[in-house]
């Protein structure tokens, strides 16, 4: 049911139980995890993997766990989520510690925008980045999306990137 889509150096897939002790890693690291929900306990952590699986199932698109292909180490997620209380389906991505500065959250989100436009007939995406997460805000521009306006959500302010349009097929 979940695609798996590759590019030069990354395969986005589907969540297994045996991603949770890295993820639970990664959701223990209150530094990492600011602008997406903060900190959580390893319980916490279960739910947590839990809701991005069944994502696919309630909305039938989600969030990938992304994996190197090199040495298939998970370095992170990214895909297009859609729940409640979101004013559009958005693209997101995240970085586990020691992934940053290589280009894989670029790389992942354009792949993932294309399987958003090509496959599933979108044509807009929008990003809702915290004005001080610098490193996503440089993420959404190299993907050409541009600042919209602030966007109130969970109580906080973030920014809504809005994407560039999906580019009409030619027939």
């Amino acid at each position: 049911m979940i695609p798996v889509l590759e590019t030069e150096r990354l395969r986005l897939r589907g969540w297994t139980a045996a991603d949770f002790d890295v993820l639970a890693q990664f959701f223990g690291n209150e530094e990492l995890t600011r602008y997406v929900g903060g900190a959580s306990s390893r319980e916490d952590s279960w739910r947590r993997l839990s809701s991005m699986a069944g994502h696919w199932t309630l909305r039938g698109h989600g969030l990938w766990a992304v994996e190197a292909k090199e040495d298939r180490r998970l370095v992170g997620w990214c895909g297009l989520l859609s729940p409640e209380g979101w004013p559009e389906p958005e693209i997101g991505w995240s970085l586990f510690a020691g992934e940053h500065g290589r280009g894989f959250a670029t790389e992942a989100a354009l792949r993932a925008r294309d399987y958003a436009y090509r496959d599933l007939g979108w044509t807009t995406l929008m990003s809702l980045v915290h004005p001080d997460n610098r490193p996503s805000i440089r993420v959404a521009e190299r993907l050409g999306a541009r600042f919209e306006k602030p966007f109130v959500i969970r109580g906080t302010e973030v920014g809504i990137y809005r994407h560039p349009a999906a580019t009409p097929a030619k027939h």
